[in-house]
């Protein structure tokens, strides 16, 4: 079921000789191009068409009234929705630490205030299709209100009746969204960039999505901001010994390929045997697994059992994939996590399921993927947000400051910028 890999002897140097699937061939980009140009060319027309022909219905109106988003929160169940406040209330106050308030810098008289500005309006992407996730809702808008963005809007595919699921309006409620549209895909993406009859253009569009929506994202960076990680299909790296029970460990390299196709999900021990016990416990929990063909269908290209050396080489190998999660369940996981070097999120022990950063840690769960971990991370109150600088010099401050400039801008060729600090300081101007 699993992929073998026997890495034993090959060192840590490991560049180029990990496979891994190709998320943006040819014919996925050529494929979201066309359907990008087709939305900002007929705007809600091409919305309406892209979602007859890839989620099977065709809406009449895509914007979810707000009297049905709340109607779904009240008509949650109690127990649910519990869970699903809990969950909030953990992001919410994790994302509340990572808020850097305004400072002010000063030297030789020139003051300089950083202020942190949030964009005017963020557009959250969450899945749908093979599985509902109002989790998502939360882990991508509740950063973006900590963050302070006055408008947040959230695009999720409709299911075959047309309609948004419940549970996930009802997220949408607790976080506090101000707008959801019954789009998905790479033409949800368009939407929010470049804007249609019933969709406003957003400044930011955050969130995951399989690869078309992954590659749309990219597509639109610069006309809107994205964040440099690529949030693409789910990833696990499970690194075991003997100390875990097989079981759990092969629960652990299951759960993120349940998510279906196109990610990685990788089992790696230095003990052959430990490997062997929990590649067995893999088949016999997939066998009975409710997503059973979405399982197997990661596994098939992006499932591996790997062999190596030790733990050393162990966490080169994973430093080699950059996942997604990275879960080190051995008998002293603190000993490894100084050698994690890429990694959008790492749990530790067998008490530390990625599961529970799924719903419930903390930090969001968009994560980087498709090796994008070695310069990318998880989404933060920072991508909601601009770093401004208000400078304020006095005149003397400017008299001092004068020379430096204008000999810096003379040297570049550049006479007007020399010019515009020397006259006001009453220096003579025009120099080569």
């Amino acid at each position: 079921m699993l992929n073998r890999l026997d890495l034993r002897g090959a060192g840590n140097d490991l560049r180029g000789r990990l496979p891994r699937p190709a998320q943006a061939a040819e014919g996925p980009v050529a494929a979201v191009k066309e359907i990008l140009a087709e939305v900002r060319e007929r705007g809600d027309d091409a919305v309406r068409d892209l979602t007859e022909r890839f989620d099977g219905v065709r809406p009449a109106a895509l914007r979810v009234p707000p009297e049905d988003i709340a109607a779904a929160l009240e008509a949650l169940d109690p127990e649910l929705r519990t869970a699903l406040q809990t969950a909030a209330d953990g992001i919410r106050d994790f994302h509340t630490q990572q808020l850097v308030g305004d400072h002010t810098y000063e030297r030789d008289g020139i003051v300089v205030e950083g202020r942190k500005v949030p964009v005017d309006r963020a557009g959250c992407y969450v899945p749908g299709g093979r599985a509902i996730y109002p989790s998502t809702v939360l882990m991508t808008a509740i950063p973006a209100k900590v963050a302070g963005v006055p408008e947040v809007v959230l695009c999720v595919p409709p299911d075959r009746t047309g309609s948004v699921p419940a549970v996930t309006l009802a997220a949408a409620a607790i976080a506090g969204v101000d707008e959801v549209y019954g789009v998905g895909g790479a033409q949800a993406v368009g939407a929010m960039a470049y804007g249609t009859e019933s969709v406003r253009p957003v400044d930011v569009i955050v969130g995951p999505g399989n690869v078309f929506v992954a590659i749309a994202k990219r597509e639109v960076a610069g006309l809107v901001g994205v964040p440099s990680s690529f949030p693409g299909p789910s990833e696990v790296v499970v690194i075991a010994d003997a100390s875990v029970p097989a079981d759990l460990a092969a629960v652990d390299v299951i759960l993120q390929a349940e998510h279906g196709p196109g990610g990685l999900a990788w089992l790696i021990s230095w003990d052959e045997a430990a490997l062997e016990r929990i590649v067995a416990e893999i088949e016999a929990q997939v066998a009975a697994a409710p997503r059973r063909d979405d399982i197997e269908s990661t596994f098939a290209e992006g499932g591996y059992a790997v062999l190596v050396d030790s733990p050393e080489q162990a966490v080169a190998v994973s430093n080699t994939i950059a996942p997604e999660h990275l879960e080190l369940l051995t008998e002293d996981p603190a000993a490894l996590v100084d050698l994690v070097r890429h990694a959008g999120a790492v749990f530790c022990g067998p008490w530390s399921p990625a599961s529970v950063g799924d719903y419930l840690a903390g930090p969001s769960h968009v994560l980087p993927t498709d090796g994008t971990a070695r310069f990318g991370s998880a989404l933060t109150v920072s991508d909601f947000q601009k770093d401004v600088h208000v400078i304020t010099l006095s005149q003397a401050a400017l008299e001092q400051a004068a020379p430096t400039v204008a000999a810096i801008a003379r040297a570049e060729g550049l006479a007007a910028h020399a010019d515009s600090v020397l006259r006001r300081v009453g220096r003579p101007v025009g120099g080569g």
